[in-house]
């Protein structure tokens, strides 16, 4: 009877210990930039004692013992260590106050120690502290800029480090973040009717960030929206959308739709990049969807669906400005004029200098004052046409200016209130103005001043019986 008691008891602590063990209670991680010299010297002794407190949780404690050895042994070769062993408690420790002061300290490090070869783990774990923080493509993208401005300062300033490449996995990963925050918003417009400014967001996503998963679908939008703001308009726009589509993703839905309409257009169709087909199809090959349980906890913790991410090509590594939209005018955006514009850049910049042949004022006192007419000194008109203007003699008649030519018509520029299809305005029918009462009539003919006409007549009565 004992043995069948205890039988059950000791699997259930048994499950309860694996249980606990594998959330980490009973398990101690170790550090992973421990001092391997074999020495008593007071300063290692010290670090040594932090170094255990770190690995079991005891990070003020840790952060105590070695802010002791900083302070009393300034010259001591274990600083740098130190120094990252505080830094690494605050990481370990976590919370949106562990990992900001764990930056802060990261940041000190690599100020002071550029060389070291902990400075590269430093600015790995900068990246890390970041995406760990980034959020959803419906939510705030900030974490996600961050992780994308951090994971490249590692390949900028530490090309040669072992933490290039988790650095540009990590890279790829926010770039897609960010990008699917910018379609979504695109697609947004399109739905909506505003193809200007979904032109524009989509023209970002698909110069930014080439290696987005959806990258054919941005560019096949992209074209619709051109095609609705009209397509003989802007057909260079629409045929370099569908030609980016057939070359650079060929494995794309949208291929053949895309061939048969440059052919429609009469534009060439390219042929397709092997090296892009080579790392679509890897990225298909290595393309693993989450299961219930990993959907299950993204609802909870709101961390961003990044399995779609390629991670076989090369991030973007610089920022790139973004497109002014075909609804603004160029003049207006500081551009040269174009041929959806006509005109200029509108200019405006007034100049000033110094003259230096004064024989024009010394022989004409008023100049400086202006003609009658208010125009500036030295600024002369010929005669017009049919004027009676004195010529003297060796001097040419000055001609006429000639009439400038009048600027073609331009067609409007695209606005971005349009209605989506299918939709049709509401007409408001005018309200007729209400016809007056009788009661109102009365009233108004009740209101107005009485005139006593009876009385002149009473009083001509006895006049005419006098007479």
């Amino acid at each position: 009877m004992r043995l069948r008691i205890q039988i059950p008891l000791t699997a259930g602590v048994l499950a309860l210990a694996m249980l606990f063990s594998g959330f980490g209670i009973f398990k101690k991680k170790k550090y992973e930039n421990p001092i391997t010299k074999d020495t008593l010297q007071p300063d290692k002794v010290l670090f040594d004692r932090a170094v255990k407190d770190i690995e079991h949780g005891r990070y003020e404690i840790a952060r105590l013992t070695l802010n002791t050895l900083i302070n009393t042994y300034d010259t001591s070769e274990f600083l740098a260590k130190a120094k990252l062993a505080i830094a690494d408690s605050w990481y370990r420790e976590g919370g949106s106050h562990g990992l900001a002061q764990a930056e802060a300290e990261y940041k000190d490090f690599i100020l002071f120690y550029p060389a070291m070869e902990e400075a590269a783990e430093s600015q790995f774990r900068i990246c890390g502290i970041h995406y760990k923080q980034m959020e959803k493509a419906d939510r705030d993208s900030g974490q996600a800029q961050r992780t994308e401005d951090e994971c490249r300062e590692v390949l900028n300033k530490f090309p040669n480090s072992k933490f290039v490449k988790p650095a540009k996995d990590n890279l790829l990963r926010a770039q897609e973040v960010i990008a699917e925050k910018e379609f979504r918003t695109g697609v947004f417009y399109h739905t909506k009717g505003s193809f200007p400014a979904a032109a524009n967001r989509l023209t970002f996503v698909t110069q930014q960030y080439p290696m987005y998963s959806q990258s054919d679908e941005a560019l096949w939008q992209l074209a619709d929206s051109y095609n609705r703001m009209g397509g003989d308009r802007f057909e260079n726009q629409v045929a370099d959308a569908y030609t980016k589509i057939v070359h650079d993703y060929p494995l794309s839905k949208y291929v053949d739709e895309s061939k048969s309409r440059l052919q429609a257009m009469k534009r060439p169709v390219p042929e397709a990049d092997p090296a892009a087909m080579k790392r679509m199809q890897a990225d298909l090959d290595a393309l693993k969807k989450p299961g219930f349980m990993a959907n299950a906890m993204g609802l909870i913790t709101g961390r961003p669906e990044t399995y779609r991410a390629s991670l076989n090509g090369d991030p973007v590594m610089k920022a790139l400005k973004p497109p002014i939209p075909v609804s603004v005018p160029q003049s207006a955006a500081g551009n040269e004029g174009t041929a959806l514009t006509g005109g200029g850049a509108g200019v405006s910049d007034v100049t000033a200098g110094t003259v230096s042949d004064t024989s024009k004022f010394d022989a004409s006192p008023d100049a400086l004052k202006g003609n009658a007419a208010g125009k500036p000194a030295g600024t002369e008109t010929a005669p017009a046409a049919g004027s009676t203007a004195t010529v003297k003699e060796g001097e040419k008649p000055a001609e006429a200016p000639k009439p400038e030519a009048a600027a073609p018509a331009q067609q409007p520029l695209p606005t971005n209130h349009t209605l989506p299809p299918g939709k049709k305005v509401k007409k408001v029918k005018e309200k007729k103005p209400a016809k007056p009462s009788a009661k109102t009539v009365d009233t108004k003919a009740t209101d107005a001043p009485k005139t006593d006409t009876a009385k002149p007549d009473a009083a001509a009565k006895p006049d005419a019986a006098k007479q």
